[in-house]
């Protein structure tokens, strides 16, 4: 088998949130064979001196968008499916030169995109899709016009590439066996209104107990989970109490919520670099009028809900929601969050946290023995300087995913 050496490494150890200079891993095939703050002999292994320089785990974004890749979102309402499979995949890939080394796709991407990139047609992260959402007429996975007719047909399932539109128990449970059969890593949820659809206030609570207790239970038949998209303690309270797992954005949460996802065992993926990109960039880029206005709803409290979750002991997993051309923006979560949580902190949600909602605990996340090689060189050392994980990678001389070098600058 194929062994690579890396030397005179820092190692950032996630698990532990310290580095440790003078280290060696040893990767053979896809795993990590062996770590040492001692020599490792391995004749056969190509070597790769790190020269003392940081060597991390791979990052993971818990809250992706790889196939909504126009912020003109009525525009990729018309466009073919063929192309949008084209744009996620250079999507896919800048997210892998960043050193995203997985992602959990919350909404859009499917099967065959995973595949893709599971037998080389596409050099991007490993996905963890949810395949199409489930939303309530109406919610947040509602994209029909005002003015179409009225869709009250006896099958109470409308489907498009992103959203099963699906009302009632019955209904839903059949829309979620049906991204169970094809695949999905989890099932997504919309549990409140939000920023980009075109009709549901952010207040708005979507989805009765009785639905969403119905996926969760055909998730946990499946020995998965259901994450919730939702922003305020209604909604929250509603998903929590219907057994999901991840609460997705929650930016308008209350201290009183915070803790009872903290009693839940349950997770919270922040979002709060999409505000801020779309608050900068979206007119110009085709966002929609009435998402511009609904934005000014979560954006300034966005930062506060995360301090507030730190405060009550929720673990906090790394997302960035981005949509369309501000994928590029996705480092800058990192800077952000950096106002209110430390470095090591944000670092851990990308990593070990993200791994612990992705059920994959010991083998994401980590450097160490039996863990998947998904490995990152830095130049220097960014629990000192967020900002080594910025400028599209330019600060990764090394980035290796599964064993296999996607960059090497050290050769």
């Amino acid at each position: 088998m194929t062994q690579v050496l890396f030397r005179n490494c820092a190692l950032l150890d996630t698990a532990a949130g310290e580095v440790r200079p003078g280290h060696h891993v040893l990767v053979e095939a896809d795993r990590i064979q062996e770590v040492s703050d001692r020599p490792i002999q391995a004749a056969s292994a190509q070597v790769v001196d790190v020269g003392g320089r940081t060597l991390m785990p791979g990052l993971i974004d818990a809250h992706v968008h790889a196939t909504i890749t126009t912020m003109d979102l009525a525009a990729l309402e018309r466009r073919p499916i063929s192309l949008i499979a084209h744009e996620a995949r250079l999507i896919l890939e800048r997210m892998l030169r960043r050193g995203f080394t997985t992602v959990r796709d919350a909404g859009g991407a499917d099967y065959g995109l995973a595949q893709a990139v599971e037998r080389g047609l596409i050099q991007g992260p490993r996905i963890f899709y949810s395949g199409r959402v489930l939303s309530q007429t109406g919610g947040h996975g509602d994209f029909y016009p005002r003015e179409d007719v009225p869709r009250l047909c006896a099958c109470q399932i409308q489907s498009s590439f992103f959203s099963h539109v699906a009302d009632g128990v019955a209904a839903v449970r059949k829309a979620a066996r049906e991204e169970l059969r094809r695949g999905a890593t989890q099932v997504k949820i919309m549990a409140s209104g939000g920023v980009s659809s075109p009709m549901d206030p952010v207040w708005n609570v979507q989805y009765s107990l009785e639905e969403m207790r119905a996926i969760v239970e055909e998730a946990e038949g499946w020995r998965t989970y259901a994450m919730a998209h939702a922003y305020t303690p209604e909604a929250i309270g509603r998903a929590l109490s219907a057994g999901v797992r991840t609460i997705e954005h929650g930016n308008l949460l209350d201290r009183a919520t915070a803790e009872r996802i903290a009693e839940k065992n349950a997770y919270l993926v922040p979002t709060l670099v999409i505000y801020y990109a779309s608050d900068e960039f979206g007119r110009a880029l085709g966002f929609p009028e009435v998402s511009l206005a609904k934005l000014q709803d979560v954006l300034k409290v966005g930062l506060e809900s995360v301090e507030i979750c730190k405060q009550a002991g929720v673990r906090m997993g790394f997302g960035t929601d981005l949509l369309g051309e501000l994928h590029d923006h996705e480092s800058r979560e990192f800077e952000i969050r950096a106002q209110v949580l430390a470095p090591m902190e944000i670092i851990q949600s990308a990593t070990v946290v993200n791994a612990e909602i992705l059920n994959r605990s010991g083998e994401l996340g980590v450097i160490a023995p039996g863990a998947l090689a998904d490995l990152l060189v830095v130049d220097g050392n960014p629990v000192e300087d967020l900002k080594l994980l910025q400028d599209q990678g330019a600060h990764l001389p090394v980035i290796m995913k599964g064993g296999l070098f996607i960059e090497n600058r050290l050769a």
